[in-house]
């Protein structure tokens, strides 16, 4: 079970509810998020870019009467591919139209009055259960400007030339190095240990001091297993840093510092 877990508040036209309940919840193990700038519609707020690049744990959608053909719009736009672990909140709703948010994609509910303590066992239990919806038939290949292969529904993705701290960069990566960083996963803890020694040695034959030679493996190796993580998870970035067993915001940072866009690792599933 998470220490924390961070939970988007979805609900256009109900901004004075979701700001009541923003902040934290059972000392911290809860929190609560509202988007920066209120959502018009249903779509609008499943189309923030902190939900749909994966800040949040989950999110929980507000629907009443007044709002549920909204969201039953907004979400069958993107059944199989929602941007969170999302619950409801159902305020006066009828079990047929919880059941048909669910069908939706929709992991659970929960009915008024908002309890925290409720909420974070039913984030926990959603959480806990939540397993690929599905997977590239195929890795992503890395190295592209060299191979001439890109991502699908994007543009060639190259290893070369990549900035280091202290202005260092990475050398060209070699065929070889692209076939293992896209089974990078795959491998075992020995097979990671001669490839570090490797790229290593390579690097100690040059001018570079040691920090520097830490650095290009370290990063490669971060650079490989966020973008095979990603590409074996549809670009889930909440999948992906569960199955690294970091925490979703790590692996964010981590995506930061090697400017990894999820985006290309969804083209498979945003066409379909």
């Amino acid at each position: 079970m998470r220490e924390r877990l961070d939970c988007a508040i979805l609900a256009p036209g109900r901004e004075d509810w979701a700001a009541a309940l923003r902040g934290p919840h059972l000392g911290g193990r809860l929190m609560l998020h509202t988007p920066p700038h209120a959502p018009g519609s249903a779509a609008d707020a499943l189309a923030d870019p902190a939900v749909t690049r994966g800040r949040y744990d989950a999110g929980l959608l507000y629907v009443d009467a007044a709002s549920i053909r909204d969201w039953r719009t907004a979400l069958a736009a993107l059944v199989g591919r929602l941007p969170a672990v999302l619950l409801v909140y159902a305020v006066g709703l009828r079990a047929q139209a919880v059941r048909d948010l669910m069908a939706l994609g929709v992991a659970d509910f929960l009915r008024p009055p908002f309890c925290p303590e409720e909420l974070r066992a039913r984030l926990d239990h959603a959480l806990n259960l939540l397993a690929p919806a599905r997977f590239c038939e195929q890795g992503p290949v890395y190295g592209a400007g060299l191979s001439g292969a890109g991502l699908p529904g994007a543009g060639a993705v190259s290893l070369s030339s990549r900035a280091l701290p202290g202005g260092a960069s990475v050398p060209p990566v070699t065929e070889s190095e692209i076939a293992f960083c896209n089974t990078i996963l795959d491998r075992s803890g020995n097979e990671l240990e001669a490839y570090a020694v490797a790229v290593a040695m390579q690097r100690a034959t040059s001018r570079e001091s040691f920090r520097a030679a830490k650095c290009q493996v370290v990063a490669r190796f971060e650079r490989a297993y966020i973008r095979a993580a990603l590409g074996r998870h549809s670009g889930n970035i909440t999948l992906a840093a569960r199955m690294a067993q970091k925490h979703r915001r790590a692996f964010w940072a981590l995506m930061r510092k090697h400017d990894i866009d999820p985006a290309p690792y969804r083209g498979t599933s945003a066409a379909e």
